[in-house]
């Protein structure tokens, strides 16, 4: 039996994996027995931060990863798919019906345990059974601090933050455009084709809110000049930089965020034919489109601050906030110095790091490392030898940064081709390069099932 203590997407995703493999599991999650100071709900795999699971095409490296995860038997993936709403080229879900989806998965599981109750220290018999620690970033500090004792030094951290989503009702669709960077959508053609033979392409995933000069001047000024969220060891503060509030990048320079969430290019305004100075983007968070999230406005402003601010960007006048931004601490190990490629931790075999905590970023990168951990406590009770895909794929890629990074500034990453072992020789364009690598991690990921797959393994096809 594996026990599993954290039932987000890599908990759940771990015990699938295991339990598609014949081992019984016990997935062990305090809430809603004890709630954390972001996620609303008791579900399984509950998505916090954003809706997004980021690009899907193979051009992008996180889009491969979604692939091979699909190809591996992943639930998160499958019920991603199930439950996508429009995003463009990126692959986005209603959130509360992708988590309903997972939970139901493993409920219906005749493998599968769930226990709802917070487990305070790690368990020490390390001979009984193979336990996969995915916390996550909220890890409760009684936990932590015994992890902490066991890695052998403190935990690095940074804060993470999430983006404030609005009521589709209170947009004012007067003063916005709908349209997706470059004419892309979900189901459109891609890049570089015709996006008139696709009507979606046409019409566009996002709704877009322009602003002049004068208005982004306006709103920049409000935005550095706003009152943060006291935040405990604010002087110690690091964020992730693929996760920045938006006042974070404004100090940076007035123009940063024009580089960045606020980036207009590709997003030419229908009523007048030309690239707004700014655009602030606006992603569809549920199936029925009565909530939109602000697309890259990750904030730790105070509430009162985040209304005032926002309620400037042309569109969003009488905003209602659903729901507002925040920040949260978000925990992690030193991978390269605690853990092997499979997951596991250097001092003890039995004991594996999934998710977050493991020192990955992202979901679809927590949910991948989830994967290969639950694969692997499942081959050490079947008494068969820990695996990992090869480097040349991008979950193998991954699992080889976490574990072989130099640890003396680590830093949790996001898959990119620029982990993934390079070809000796390729094309010369870059999206024919990131393509070929593409091609060539799918044949090495089939071969690599092909060989280490159990006979007697049969992946669960009950529905996500």
């Amino acid at each position: 039996m594996i026990h599993i203590i954290g039932g987000g997407l890599a908990g759940s995703e771990a015990a699938w994996q295991a339990a598609s493999l014949g081992v019984p599991v016990v997935i062990h999650e305090m809430r809603p027995v004890r709630a954390t100071a972001v996620h609303k709900t008791g579900r399984l795999a509950e998505l916090v931060c954003s809706n997004s699971f980021r690009g899907d095409k193979l051009d992008n490296a996180v889009g491969l990863l979604k692939e091979e995860m699909r190809r591996l038997g992943s639930l998160v993936m499958r019920a991603a798919d199930a439950h996508r709403v429009p995003a463009g080229a990126a692959l986005a879900v209603d959130r509360e019906r992708f988590a309903q989806a997972v939970t139901d998965a493993i409920a219906a599981h005749s493998l599968i345990t769930v226990a709802r109750e917070e487990i305070h220290r790690l368990p020490q018999d390390a001979a009984m059974y193979p336990l996969i620690v995915a916390t996550g970033p909220l890890t409760s500090d009684s936990l932590s601090a015994d992890i902490a004792a066991f890695v052998g030094d403190e935990h690095l951290y940074f804060y993470d933050a999430i983006s404030p989503i609005v009521l589709a009702e209170t947009i004012d669709m007067g003063k916005v455009f709908r349209a997706s960077r470059w004419g892309r959508s979900v189901r459109g053609s891609d890049p570089g084709s015709d996006p008139g033979s696709d009507p979606l392409a046409l019409e566009g995933d996002y709704l877009n809110c322009p602003l002049t000069q004068e208005e982004y001047d306006r709103f920049y000024d409000a935005l550095v000049a706003a009152e943060p969220a006291t935040v405990h060891d604010f002087d110690k503060e690091k964020f992730f930089e693929g996760c920045l509030p938006i006042e974070v990048m404004a100090h940076r320079g007035r123009d940063t965020l024009r580089f960045g969430p606020m980036k207009p290019v590709g997003l030419a305004d229908p009523r007048t034919g030309r690239m707004p100075y700014a655009v602030v983007q606006l992603r569809q968070d549920t199936l029925a489109g009565d909530h939109y999230s602000l697309v890259g406005f990750q904030t730790q402003l105070k509430w009162s601050e985040q209304a005032r601010v926002l309620r400037l960007v042309p569109g969003l006048e009488q905003a209602e906030f659903v729901r507002f931004g925040m920040v949260h601490r978000n925990t992690y190990i030193n991978g390269p110095r605690v853990l092997r490629e499979t997951w596991q931790t250097r001092a003890r075999p039995d004991l594996f790091f999934a998710g977050q905590i493991s020192g990955v970023e992202g979901y679809v990168e927590s949910a991948a490392s989830g994967l290969i951990a639950g694969r692997n406590a499942a081959a050490l009770v079947r008494n068969d030898a820990p695996r990992v895909p090869p480097r040349t794929t991008a979950i193998g890629a991954l699992a080889y940064y976490v574990s072989h990074a130099d640890p003396r500034n680590y830093q949790p990453t996001n898959i990119t081709f620029g982990i993934i072992a390079p070809p000796e020789a390729g094309p010369r364009r870059a999206r024919d390069r990131r393509l070929a690598l593409a091609e060539r991690a799918l044949r090495a990921l089939d071969d690599w099932i092909d060989e280490c797959t159990p006979s007697s393994a049969t992946f669960s096809t009950t529905s996500a």
